[in-house]
């Protein structure tokens, strides 16, 4: 394997970094069980990645995890920083707890839960980087409208974010 095609050609380097400092308020909420930090968004590196912090509250496990789904443009992978997450690996769940990492291919089938009863966190990685800050806005204004959607509208939702629903044994 080699290295990727250069993407900075220019003769002198850039002071381009940029810091998030802890403490911040998160971005966005989801509802009650839900709080998103945009850590790095597709947009603001270029396509390459997005990463965010998820924080997941301790909600009872209906209506707690997220659909069972797969990924036809990026890769998707979980960092636990703290409690439990349940992960489900397209074969079975299983518990993560921090340090583990979970990585999910395009294509593969993947889900996560909050069942533990505690607050939880977990980095959220996106490669390469795609608009996902407008999925979670949308799932944002779904949870405090509190608009129901039928089967057909969350289908279409998905589709418009790369996301497509893959089926979960109970």
């Amino acid at each position: 394997m080699s290295y990727p095609p250069q993407q900075y050609i220019a003769p002198q380097p850039a002071i381009s970094a940029s810091l998030r400092r802890a403490g911040l308020p998160p971005d966005l909420a989801i509802g009650a069980r839900s709080r998103v930090s945009y850590l790095a968004t597709g947009e603001t590196t270029g396509g390459a990645f997005g990463l965010y912090r998820w924080d997941l509250a301790a909600v009872p496990p209906a209506g707690g995890r997220s659909a069972g789904h797969f990924h036809r443009t990026m890769a998707e992978s979980f960092y636990i920083l703290d409690g439990t997450v349940s992960l489900y690996n397209g074969d079975k769940w299983v518990d993560a707890t921090p340090g583990d990492y979970f990585y999910v291919p395009p294509g593969g089938i993947h889900s996560f839960a909050n069942n533990s009863g505690a607050p939880a966190s977990m980095l959220i990685l996106f490669a390469p980087g795609g608009p996902r800050e407008a999925y979670f806005e949308e799932l944002a204004e779904i949870a405090a409208s509190g608009r129901e959607l039928s089967h057909d509208e969350w289908v279409q939702l998905w589709a418009r974010h790369d996301q497509y629903e893959a089926a979960i044994p109970e």
